[in-house]
Parts: structure tokens; sequence; C-alpha cells
């Protein structure tokens, strides 16, 4: 029987992991982060929601060495609940790394759009109120299937593929840092929060699900690490993703407030590009800005992509869904059906629009909160040690937090009638899928 290619090592880890949460939010989003907490109530928000995710991190690289299974959170909560908590747990975990497929496909669109405004044409329809135009989903569809061939023909050529945009993202990043250090202006971020310390701090860390989901994704390739690999190097894959991911939006949103006056980026279309161009005075920032940005979409569709195939392959493999999406390439040793079921639902998602998209994508956060919550919760409940358990509990009150953050009323930012009727949607189709007698899943090779 056909298995999975066992070809990945530590570096290959680190880059589908950091891939994945690092996409094109620090360019699209960058106004709405500073609106959310001023330049250091933001940079806060990511460094603390990544610091207080570590111990999440630490229960993900414990679970990876005892089970190597790339359902994930599914089967860890397998091992303490029933088996219908377990699928919907993974399903919606599912949700966190689909959608952001979509999103960036569309993002894609508004990218080039910025560079080519001639993109901005041959409207096709709108989806509440919000216009789709044919260039731009052209350009959807079109990388939507180079990656999905991508992988398709091997986890090496997508891992390779993975390192190279990584590489790429990491060298401008640093060069655009030095850039705002050496050009800007302390004076550009004040004030420092918006609106005051302890608001700024928490309206931003309700978005940090949504922005470091990707670290524990890193698990779900267990079934793919090269056989001279040391299960401890899980642990390592993880914090290094974690920590890199966290600093990188931290330092990102610190270089745009200090390089222009924050306040006049609000409301602006991209606003990391119009903050160096206004603070050097000099177009040419913007297009160095746009590369990096494009380099960072697709490490992000490739990182999400790949993760999301390979759960929905574990899901039919347990049979909890149908077990046509287990089949494995014999050629390639990629899970060719479920690749072919994420793009499909990838180019059917990607017609809605990005108008749709968004609270779909609060969903998003919500579901990475829901999975590290199920994951620490099952760790503590089969974990005898003290200390690990210890460790354990305070992923589960970080994961907690931020799971309530998203549905009780009482904290700002909470979601509204669309962001409920979208995951009662995408719970229908969750049960619509579900194979009630799953037969026993097979072991792990």
């Amino acid at each position: 029987m056909p298995v999975l290619a066992r070809k990945l090592r530590l570096h290959d880890y680190f880059a589908l992991a950091f891939g994945t949460m690092i996409g094109t939010g620090w360019l699209v989003l960058m106004d709405d982060w500073l609106g959310r907490g001023g330049p250091v109530g933001a940079a806060l928000g990511f460094a603390v929601g990544g610091f207080i995710l570590l111990p999440v991190g630490y229960v993900y690289g414990q679970w990876v060495k005892r089970l190597p299974d790339a359902a994930g959170e599914a089967a860890y909560a397998a091992e303490v609940f029933p088996p219908i908590v377990s699928y919907f747990t993974g399903w919606m975990m599912l949700l966190a790394y689909f959608i952001v497929c979509p999103w960036e496909a569309v993002a894609l669109g508004k990218i080039a759009a910025y560079i080519f405004p001639s993109l901005d044409s041959f409207e096709l329809y709108r989806v509440a109120g919000q216009p789709v135009f044919l260039p731009r989903l052209i350009l959807g569809i079109a990388l939507t299937l180079l990656l999905a061939t991508i992988n398709y023909r091997g986890i090496r050529l997508s891992a390779n593929f993975q390192k190279a945009m990584t590489s790429m993202v990491l060298v401008i990043f640093l060069a655009l840092v030095a850039i705002s250090g050496f050009r800007g202006d302390p004076a550009n971020l004040h004030p420092v929060f918006h609106p005051t310390p302890f608001l700024s701090i928490l309206l931003t860390l309700q978005i940090v699900p949504y922005f470091l989901t990707g670290f524990e994704s890193a698990p779900k390739y267990a079934e793919e690490a090269n056989p001279d690999f040391r299960p401890s190097s899980y642990m390592q894959a993880i914090g290094l993703a974690l920590g890199v991911g966290a600093l990188f939006y931290a330092l990102c949103i610190l270089a745009v407030g200090y390089i222009a006056p924050w306040q006049t980026l609000l409301g602006k279309r991209f606003a990391t590009a119009v903050a160096f161009e206004h603070g050097l005075g000099k177009h040419w920032p913007v297009q160095l800005i746009l590369v990096m940005a494009l380099f960072g979409l697709f490490q992000c569709f490739n990182g999400n992509f790949a993760a999301s195939t390979r759960l929905l392959f574990a899901y039919a493999r347990r049979g909890t869904i149908a077990p046509g999406f287990a089949t494995i390439h014999e050629k390639f040793s990629t899970p060719s059906v479920a690749i072919i079921g994420i793009t499909l639902g990838t180019l059917v998602a990607l017609f809605l629009g990005d108008a749709i998209l968004v609270p779909v994508t609060e969903v998003g956060s919500m579901a990475s909160a829901l999975g590290w919550l199920a994951a620490c919760l099952s760790f503590w409940l089969v974990e005898p040690g003290l200390r690990l358990r210890f460790i354990t509990g305070l992923g589960i009150c970080v994961s907690l937090l931020l799971l309530l953050m998203k549905l009780l009323p009482a904290f700002p930012g909470h979601f509204t009638h669309a962001e409920w009727i979208a995951l009662a949607i995408w719970l229908i189709l969750g049960a619509a899928l579900h194979r009630r007698q799953p037969p026993a899943p097979e072991p792990i090779k």
C-alpha cells in the first residue's frame, strides 16, 4: 500500500510552519492593526500573543512525539473525547487553514491591481456590494492551480518552494526594518497607544490567533519526516516558527509607525507601502514591499494549502469523511485526492470574493483557538506528570481566553451576526460530510 513520502527535515518544518503564518496581512491590514492599538500597542499585542502561546506550542511538541498523526487535533481529541467531538474539533481546525487559501488568492488580485489598475475592469458581479473583476479572478485561479500542481507532484517540491519564498520574505523584511531604523523618527510613534494601553493590547490580541495560526501545522507533516529526523526537533521547529512569526509582526508594525506618522495611515490602502513611500519620499520602496508581499502570499497560500490537504487526508483515513480522500498517489506519494478536493473548494470560495471571506476569516481565528484548546485539554487529561500538567494548564487558560474573546459579547470585537452565520454554515457542511460509524484508523507507518 502506498504511503506518504518521508523527506522533511528541520528547516522544511520551520519554513512550512512560518510560511503558514506570514502572508499579506502586514501589508493589507496594517491600517487596521494601527487603528486597534497604535504602533506600540499593536506590536505588544503580537509580542504578548506569541509569548503566551509558547505553552500551547510546547503541548503540540509533546503530542507529536507521542502521536505522529497527520490528523493533529482530531487525533489528540480522540484519545479522551467521543468520536463526534474529535471530528468537529478537526473540522473546525480545517477551516482555520483552508479559509486562508481563497483569501490569499483574492489578495493576489488586490496587490496586482495596485500595480496595474487596469485589472479592476470587466466586473462580473457583486457579492455583498463588493465587485468581482474577471482579470483578478483569473489571477487567483491561476495561482491556485499552480500551487495545486506543486503539491500534487510531491512534498519535497512543495517544501523547496516554501523555503525559497520564506528566505526572500525574511531578507527583504530585514532590509525594510533597517531602512526604517535609519530614516525614521521617534516622533512618528506618538501617541504610542490607541486608545489606552490595556485596550490597545486587548484589541490586537483578539486577532493574534488568526495571524499566528501555523506554528502548530508542523505535526500535520509528522508522517512525512525523514527517517533520521529526531522527534525532539518538532519542538524546535514549532518554537522557532512561533517566535520568529510573532517578532516579524511586532517589528513590522514598529517599522511602519517609525518611518511615517501612523495616524496619517489610518484608512489607507496598503498602509505599509504608503508609509515607506511617505517616509523616504521615493516610490521604489513600494515596489520592494509589493515584491515581498507576493513572496509572502505564495508561502502563506502554499503552507495553508499543504496543511489543509494533510488534515483532509487524515480525516478520510480515520473514516470520518469519505475514504476516497485518503488516496495516496503511487508515483508522487502525495494525498492526491485530498489535494484535488482542497483545490476545488478554494476555487469555489474564490468566486465569492473577499466580501464573504471576511466573516469566515473571523471564524477561522476562533477555530484556531478552539483547536489549541482541544489539544491542550486532551494532553492535560492523558499526562500524569505535574510539571507537564502545569505547562499544559497555562496553554488551556490562554486558548480558552482567546476563544472567549471572540464568542462573548462582553469583549470588544466579538462575533457579529455575519460570523455566527458563517460558523453555522461550516458546521452544517461538516455534519453533511460526516460518516457516523467510521472504521478503525489504520496504524501510522
